[in-house]
């Protein structure tokens, strides 16, 4: 059996997972988000803790165990802690300014680039090169993030662009003459 599936997701104080028609749905103080459940995967609600076990012997089933137990781990602990993700902009004249659900980047481009932030996304800007993104579905908050960060991935030799924060830019060397 999958050594992720095999362990329970434990609920925090304050969030309720419930197992109804299908969908596994997880409400807590930041809100609540649904999944469809798998039908290679039996889910048990029991004693503040959700167990995942494969319905079958097959490697699918043992596979979708462990995937079905990182999603509901996910979605209890978005639902109580929430997600973020933190960007940096390394460049002359770089900036980002969040306008509502609205970023707007000044990135090198002879025009402003502005990125509409789907629902459930926020976005902030502390300072004018940090933009902070956050949400409670992990796969949004990284999907809104690689998308802005591909109007300018980090070039190579002077590493200018717009960066993950916990992300190593390697330099390459300039050619010689």
């Amino acid at each position: 059996m999958s050594r992720v599936g095999k362990s329970p997701v434990e609920l925090p104080a304050g969030v309720d997972v419930s197992l109804d028609g299908g969908m596994i749905t997880s409400k807590g103080p930041l809100g609540s988000i649904s999944l469809a459940e798998n039908q290679l995967v039996k889910v048990q609600h029991v004693n503040g803790q959700i167990i995942f076990e494969p319905a079958n012997e097959s490697r699918e089933a043992n596979a979708m165990s462990g995937t079905m137990r990182a999603l509901v781990a996910n979605m209890v602990h978005g639902v109580s802690k929430g997600f973020e993700r933190k960007l940096t902009l390394v460049g002359v004249g770089y900036r980002a300014q969040a306008q509502g659900d609205k970023l707007n980047l000044s990135v090198g481009y002879s025009h402003p680039v502005v990125h509409q932030m789907p629902v459930g996304i926020k976005v902030e800007t502390p300072a004018q090169t940090e933009i902070l993104i956050k949400g409670i579905d992990k796969q949004k908050v990284g999907q809104v993030a690689a998308e802005v960060r591909a109007y300018r991935p980090p070039e190579p030799y002077k590493g200018k662009g717009v960066r993950y924060a916990d992300e190593v830019v390697i330099l390459k060397e300039t050619k010689k003459k």
